[in-house]
Order: C-alpha cells, then structure tokens, then sequence
C-alpha cells in the first residue's frame, strides 16, 4: 500500500540517520559514568605522593610568547622554570592566598602568582551532594596541572621580570572575595616595581590588573602575555559533536577549535592578530579562558608543550608592547574565566566586558540556530516550574502546536489513504501486469481526491532536526547535568539507571557490568515507554501486505528501545511523550476523518497469529 511504503521508507531514513549517529557519535561506554571515574581519579591521586613525572614538563622561556623585536634571540623572554614542587608537601609549602566566593573556592600561590587552585562550589563530581566538589584548576606536582599565568615579556635580555618562581609579597587583600581583591608586589631589585591587583566577581571571572612603575631614568617596553596551561593525559568524554580541547576568537577569523591531538600533531598554532577575542581550553561543562580587555591588540596562538610522555597544551596571547617612561606608571589589564559554561551567564559576560562572541565557548553546534531557541525555551519553562523534566514535556507540546497545522494535513491525508486503500488494491489487481499504468491510474486517484502519498514522511522528518536539537541541548547544558526528574530519574543527562534484565533493581546484579554488551542490557523504565508508545503508534495503521515490511515493522520499536537506553533519560522521556502526543493526535484525526482505527485489529491478529500458528 502506498502511504505504508512511504511511512516505511520515511522510518527507513530516519533508522539510517540514527543508526548513524549512533556509530559515529555516541561511545559504547556511558559517558557519565567516565566523568565520574576521571573525576574520581584525580581526586584520590592528588592527595597520594606524585612521581617526578608529574612535574617533569617545565615552563620554560620557550613555552611564553617572546617579544618580536627579540625573536630568536637570547633573553627575548624570562625564564619561567617550573616551581620545584614534586610532591604533595612540597606543594602545600608553597605560601598561598585563600580564594572564597558563593561560587568557587581555592588559593593563588604566590610562587609565580599562578591562579592554580580552583574548585566549583556548586558541582559536585556525582548526584551526591556530599561527593567532592568539580576541581577546576590543579596546581604543578600534582597529577593534572591546570593553571592560569600572566605576566611580561621584555623588549630586550636586560630587562628582569617576575617569572614562574618569583615569590611575590602581599600588598593588601588577606583573602580574595568579591568584596575584597588583593595586590601583589615584587620589586626587582633594578627600579622596576611590578604590582598586580587580582579581583574576582560572585560567579566565574578574575579581573588581573598588572601595573609597572617604572623608578628608573630609562624608558621600559614590555610585552604583558597570559596564558592557561594544561599537563598530563586528557580524557575527553570522545563525542564527535562536542568539542573539548584549545579554542578561541580571534577577531574577523572568527573561531578557532583546535584538538588535543590536533596540537600534539601541528606543535604551535598562530591564531590571526587580532583587536578583539579571546583564548582558552574547553571541556564538555567547564573551561578556562583568558581575554585581553576589550580593543586591545594581541597575538594568540595555541602551543603545544610536551615532553616525554607528559603532554602539556597551552593557550595563550602576546598583547602589543607597553612603554614605561622614566618615573611612570603602566597598566594592562585582563579578565580570566574559570568555571562552569552557564549559558546565561556566559551571555551576561559577553555584554556586560564587550567580549567577542564569548558565547561560542558553548558548543551549539551546527544546528545552533534550532539548539539555542531550543535551550532557552526551556530554560525559561524551568524559571516557571521548577523542573526540567517537566519543561521537556511542556516544550513538546509547544512544538506540536507550533507543527499542528502541517502534522493536522500530514495526519488528515494518511487518513484519506487508508479510505482509498479499497480503490487502491482494486487498481493493483486490475494492472497486476502493467505496473506503469498501475502507478498512472494511482496517481490520477490521488491527484483527484486531493490525497498527498508522501504525507506520511512529514510527522517523522519533523521530528528528526527537533530530536538532534533537544539532544545536543540535554547534551552540552550544564544546567541539566544531575537535574532531577521524578523517581528513580536523577539525572537527565545520563541514561536512565534502571534495567529490566535485573527487574529493575529488584534482583543484587548489575547487567551494565556483563564484558562486551554490559552498556546494552542497560534497558530501564524509560526506553521500554518509549519502546511501547512507538510500537502502538505503528499498530494504529493497517500491517504492511509485504512480509519483510511487516517483519521491520514488528521489530522496529524492540530495536529503538535498545538503541535509545544508552541516551540521555531526558531526550527518551521526550520521544516517549512525543510518541504518545502523535498518538492521540493521529487518533482524533482518523476517527473524525470517519477512518477505522486499525490498533485493536492490529494488536488482537497478532494473538490470533500466535494461536492459529499454535494450533498447527
């Protein structure tokens, strides 16, 4: 029948689309329970003792941006050793100043003034609210060193500047808190004093001002640089539609992504010069990002700095020279962004310090112009109800009214396909050997009684680009990462935790833990909705004639239940509302249309298959 092969087609492209997606983008492995083990990891190993690999990439000179006028020349930028710091209490000896804010808590050690200890109060590593807070920010000798570093490249060798070992004295500022910056100093000896004031707001961003009076009878010209670095092996949650690695604007460019393994490969990266943007290293929910304050000029670059088996990888930009005249005083500034990727909040950064397409650092893909409508859409239901469970099902009515008039003609004309289906199968026995004219006549009827055969595709094409944007939206928002449900719903952007295959916690076994097809027995309460909505919306239209068709059919939804279990809860609790949505529209449709609604045939044959078959 024509509006069955249609619709079987339609699914056809879509199981295409899906399966493929499935092999390219999503990892076997749950990627949840991969943050949590990394996470896990490096909090256990940085408090036990660190080998000296742990410290053995340096930051040397050649890891800084050097000064054009001394390119290739000795002392063309400071020596920057890495602190000797290889163990946990070497570490701890290094004097450092409390950072204690609503949203972050940590220390700036003032070996080198590095912003390098940075956890986020409000993200734990799982569920829990007792488990550990997400560490950002690691300073050297521990197992992942991640940190933040500004400072000044000079014009010439004879000019000494504060370097990674430099231990700066407190000024003012006891401990750094929104209401209190602190200052720096560090006198080198030869009339130069640096001073470097650091303030921080209640959520994410550093403002590090740094300022030279210069008390010597000769001008000064330095080059203020401030880079993130990142050592040791980087796991990445290994999606293709996420990026997680170096990434920045760098003015008309536009932006840069730049992998890790892409760094390993290329070795240095030379971003355009540039007036506007900014640098930094991403992850899937946090990034760490340095930007020169608005219209400064400034040359970025993404570098790769390893050694041996310790991989280093940094972003960093070289700003355009500043002259220090005989007894004046000089400044630079620039902002710091260390935290969580809160799309509000990145927003409000943008606008409020002029940055150059911040909100890139959010990955909305290519589909940006339907996943952003999408996220704010329901982050504004959330605002109201307080759920963002229930703002999916609220936005799944919202689209199916925004849809209903061409789902009402989709699902109207595949009601007057099933009223022609007598005429239809008439025509085919009567042209059973001239299958042109067969099309012909068909074609003639349809055309006559104003019938559409390719109908039946629209309600699924519909939904495939509002399927990838709500799953690219559950996907990258940090807002929905451990955002509770209802029950056993914790999470919506892990897959449900529950599995039929131990009753769903019912029987003391975890199937997840089964070698080879663990993440496949992982069938919870959710997908198996899912699975049973998709299969009464199937049963509600007459059984294809064709066996092989029949067949898919039948075990299509089976199939879909397995391939979505491994989805982020929210996005199956979507399709399952979504399903029973169409459901019921495709009902009222059918039944006002004066169509016989073929689900009670459909489900009762095939008992009556069973015990025919029985029998025999």
């Amino acid at each position: 029948m024509g509006d069955n092969r249609n619709m079987f087609i339609a699914i056809g492209l879509s199981l295409a689309v899906i399966i493929l997606w499935q092999f390219f983008f999503i990892e076997p492995r749950m990627e949840a329970e991969r943050a949590v083990q990394r996470q896990e990891t490096i909090e256990t190993q940085q408090t036990d003792a660190v080998t000296g690999n742990a410290g053995s990439v340096g930051t040397g000179s050649g890891d800084i941006p050097a000064a054009p006028q001394a390119e290739g020349t000795a002392g063309g930028a400071p020596a920057t050793g890495a602190p000797a710091a290889g163990t946990p209490a070497e570490v701890a000896s290094i004097p450092r100043l409390p950072i204690e804010t609503p949203s972050v808590d940590g220390s700036i050690s003032l070996v080198g003034a590095r912003l390098d200890d940075l956890k986020l109060k409000n993200y734990r590593v799982t569920v829990d609210p007792e488990s550990a807070e997400i560490t950002l920010l690691s300073p050297m000798g521990t197992v992942s060193p991640y940190f933040v570093e500004s400072g000044w490249v000079p014009a010439d060798g004879s000019t000494v500047v504060p370097n990674s070992e430099t231990l700066w004295t407190v000024e003012t500022g006891e401990t750094l808190t929104p209401d209190t910056p602190v200052t720096l100093t560090w006198d080198n000896g030869a009339g130069l004093l640096f001073r470097r004031t650091i303030e921080i707001d209640e959520n994410y961003m550093f403002r590090v001002t740094q300022q030279i009076v210069n008390q010597t009878e000769a001008a000064v010209t330095l080059y203020p640089y401030s880079r993130v670095r990142r050592q040791g092996q980087i796991e990445t949650s290994g999606f293709f539609i996420l990026h997680e690695g170096m990434i920045g604007i760098a003015g008309d460019a536009g932006l840069e992504q730049t992998s890790y393994g892409d760094l390993a490969d290329e070795g240095v990266i030379n971003l355009p010069h540039s007036n506007s943007g900014w640098v930094g290293i991403t992850d899937k929910y946090w990034a760490t990002s340095v930007i020169p304050e608005a219209g400064t000029p400034f040359q970025p670059r993404f570098l790769y700095a390893g050694s041996g088996n310790v991989p280093a990888y940094q972003a960093d930009y070289l700003a355009d020279a500043v002259e220090v005249a005989p007894g004046a005083t000089a400044e630079a500034v620039g902002l710091v962004f260390a935290g969580a990727k809160q799309a509000n909040l990145i927003r409000a950064y943008e606008e409020a310090d002029n940055i150059d397409r911040f909100n890139l650092l959010i990955d909305w893909g290519w589909f940006y112009f339907i996943t952003k409508p999408m996220f704010f859409l329901i982050d504004w239901i959330y605002s109201h109800v307080g759920n963002f469970g229930v703002a999916i099902l609220i936005t799944t009515v919202l689209i199916k009214l925004l849809f209903f008039p061409l789902a009402q003609r989709a699902y109207t004309s595949m009601a007057k396909m099933k009223a022609l289906q007598p005429k239809i199968m008439q025509m085919r026995e009567r042209y059973k050997d001239d299958r042109m004219k067969q099309q012909q006549e068909m074609m003639e009827l349809y055309k006559k009684e104003k019938v559409n055969p390719l109908a039946g595709c629209i309600p699924i094409l519909i939904q495939i680009p509002v399927f990838f944007s709500l799953y690219k939206t559950i996907f990258i928002s940090i807002d929905m990462r451990h955002a509770p449900f209802f029950g056993w719903i914790q999470d919506l952007s892990a897959p449900d935790p529950t599995s039929i295959f131990n009753l769903f916690g019912l029987i003391p076994y975890d199937p997840a833990s089964v070698p080879m097809i663990g993440a496949f027995l992982m069938v919870g309460v959710w997908p198996l909705i899912m699975g049973i909505t998709m299969w009464v919306q199937m049963k509600m239209n007459p059984a294809p004639p064709d066996p092989t068709q029949a067949m898919i059919f039948n075990w299509m939804p089976l199939f879909f239940t397995f391939l979505l279990a491994s989805f982020p809860a929210g996005l199956v609790i979507y399709w399952a509302w979504n399903n029973l949505l169409s459901v019921t529209q495709q009902y009222v449709i059918m039944r006002r249309q004066g169509v016989k609604v073929e689900l009670w045939d459909n489900v009762t044959g095939i008992f009556r298959r069973s015990k025919q078959k029985g029998a025999t």
